[in-house]
């Protein structure tokens, strides 16, 4: 139950890092932390495929994505002007949520789950044993699978549309004979302003 604890606050303490962090990257190592103590959770919880599926996607793959975007964005761009600070206006609102959602939470764990509901114990990564790959496959593609199409009509959706603004930009460059041109043309004219 200690190992818990201790990665209870590291879980909080690096997610509230990640929100409250004075510059991005020090958002995506904190991010770094939560992303790898959730993973070691999964482990003590006998949930060993979805620790290392969190290490290989989350940290990883969209960590990456998260560093090469901040990297993309800040290149070459002047520090963006600070606006009004919103946090003291939040912190009622949010400690309100925060409460709320604990009392949710110590009800549904004060509530017994029947035995017939609950996955049997039994050696790690075998059939049929909480967390074991076939277990999260068949809760994944029956009892979850609302969810699970919800979330990749979700993503179609983000590429489209990341699609669709990425086209307009392209749509209003120049076309690449336009660009020859006005350089010749720029040529032609240095030319004639050296012989004049």
């Amino acid at each position: 139950m200690i190992e818990f604890w201790i990665l209870a606050v590291i879980l909080v303490a690096s997610a509230v890092w990640t929100i409250a962090a004075s510059k991005p990257v020090y958002s995506v190592v904190a991010l770094l932390l939560n992303f790898a103590a959730l993973a070691v959770l999964y482990v003590t919880l006998s949930a060993e495929f979805l620790a290392v599926i969190q290490i290989i996607v989350y940290s990883g793959a969209i960590l990456v994505l998260f560093v090469f975007v901040i990297a993309l964005l800040s290149s070459g761009v002047a520090p963006f002007a600070m606006g009004p600070n919103r946090l003291p206006k939040i912190w009622l609102p949010g400690g309100v949520v925060v409460l709320v959602s604990l009392g949710f939470l110590v009800y549904a764990a004060s509530q017994a789950v029947p035995a017939s509901v609950r996955p049997p114990n039994g050696p790690v990564g075998a059939a049929n044993v909480f967390g074991s790959v076939s277990d999260f496959g068949a809760a994944l593609f029956t009892v979850q699978l609302l969810p699970f199409e919800v979330t990749a009509l979700i993503l179609m959706v983000a590429v489209i549309g990341v699609i669709t603004l990425g086209g307009e930009a392209m749509r209003d460059a120049a076309p690449r004979g336009h660009e020859r041109k006005v350089e010749r043309a720029m040529r032609e004219a240095i030319l004639r302003e050296g012989t004049d």
